[in-house]
């Protein structure tokens, strides 16, 4: 049930997580759960708290990511950076390392530090396979790194990446595209005349 409302309605998915966790508080499923829609929420202590949780009792790595991401919504860098580089990074499955090192990315952009936010993920974009489910989001971040850092060239051809990656819709790779190209996406759907269902005022 978290599952099927996490994107509909994130108030029910909670009920539903706290409930599975005051039943099975020791299992890491329930807890991951719990973590995953307090993230969405940006209740960033607590998702936190729960992940932690859920690397205690299962032993994985996984959610490192995650962590991470929490410690650099709550303004502490310089701990996600510590998170990110330690031992537990090094077994990260391919999918896993392609999201920590966009959210290492996006945290050296707040830092200011536009290079390293570009080369933290320029060694993944050249060798990853375009297939895998993590190719998009890491060709979009990679193109938004870019252009931060004054490269609209660039950004334009790793846009275009991931738009021909992104096969779930995952990203606006396609918009960020266009806009780069200067195309003005208008709406040509009819609108709805307020009067037209009025009688008419002439005489």
């Amino acid at each position: 049930m978290v599952s099927e409302l996490l994107d509909s309605d994130l108030e029910a998915a909670l009920a539903h997580a706290e409930t599975a966790v005051r039943r099975a508080g020791r299992v890491p499923a329930a807890r991951e759960a719990l973590g995953l829609v307090a993230y969405r929420m940006g209740d960033w202590a607590r998702a936190l708290s729960e992940f932690r949780t859920v690397r205690r009792l299962s032993g994985s790595s996984h959610l490192l990511p995650l962590m991470v991401d929490c410690e650099r919504a709550l303004g502490r860098h310089t701990k996600a950076l510590e998170l990110a580089q330690g031992d537990e990074a090094e077994n990260l499955a391919i999918d896993d390392r392609v999201e920590l090192a966009i959210v290492v990315s996006g945290l050296r952009r707040d830092l200011g530090q536009l290079d390293a936010a570009i080369a933290g993920l320029s060694a993944l974009v050249r060798r990853l396979n375009p297939n895998r489910p993590s190719a998009a989001r890491l060709y979009y971040a990679y193109a938004d790194a870019k252009l931060a850092a004054g490269d609209p060239a660039e950004a334009r051809e790793w846009f275009a990446r991931a738009a021909d990656a992104d096969h779930e819709l995952m990203t606006d790779a396609a918009e960020r595209l266009d806009e780069l190209d200067g195309v003005e996406v208008v709406d040509l759907s009819p609108e709805l005349d307020e009067d037209a269902d009025s009688p008419s005022r002439e005489p």
